[in-house]
């Protein structure tokens, strides 16, 4: 039991939020460590594929929607297809690996990079998946505290960037 049950207050929960849904009267936020997702009662003024830090809190007596009781910080979050080739490490990072297998690693100054190789012929197809799971990408860069997810493919090469 936490100090919470014991003094009768409702459950808290304090973390990094995505946005995946909002509209004038409510808001749907997930946490992006535990995956938990809490539908608010309100809207506190965030957008889809914001990233809000916070806590959340039941709406009592029946606690099945939730309050943004406290927000420290909001960002918002963007996922592009970039038209320029990934780089020359990344190709040769792909180069090195077998099709279908993923690198991940941190970013100069900020962010990580996750190179995968592909089939020579499947960069479009490749990269259309990739962003077709936009939730997934956007979770990651909030885990990560970046801004910004780019996608880049060549034959043979798919990376994405996750970069403040």
């Amino acid at each position: 039991m936490t100090d919470a049950d014991q003094a009768g207050e409702p459950d808290r929960t304090e973390g990094t939020f995505l946005v995946t849904a909002a509209e004038d009267a409510s808001a749907v936020l997930k946490n992006v460590e535990t995956g938990q997702v809490h539908t608010l009662s309100s809207n506190p003024g965030v957008e889809c594929d914001d990233v809000v830090e916070g806590v959340v809190a039941p709406d009592p007596p029946m606690n099945v929607s939730y309050q943004l009781i406290e927000m420290t910080s909001r960002r918002s979050l963007s996922v592009e297809r970039s038209d320029e080739p990934p780089t020359t490490h990344s190709k040769e990072l792909a180069a090195s690996q077998d099709v279908g297998e993923l690198t991940r690693e941190p970013r100069a100054g900020k962010g990580e990079i996750h190179v995968i190789t592909i089939p020579e012929g499947d960069a479009q197809s490749a990269v259309d998946d990739v962003l077709e799971d936009e939730e997934q990408l956007l979770s990651r860069a909030a885990r990560l505290d970046v801004n910004r997810v780019e996608v880049r493919s060549s034959p043979g090469v798919l990376s994405v960037r996750y970069m403040p």
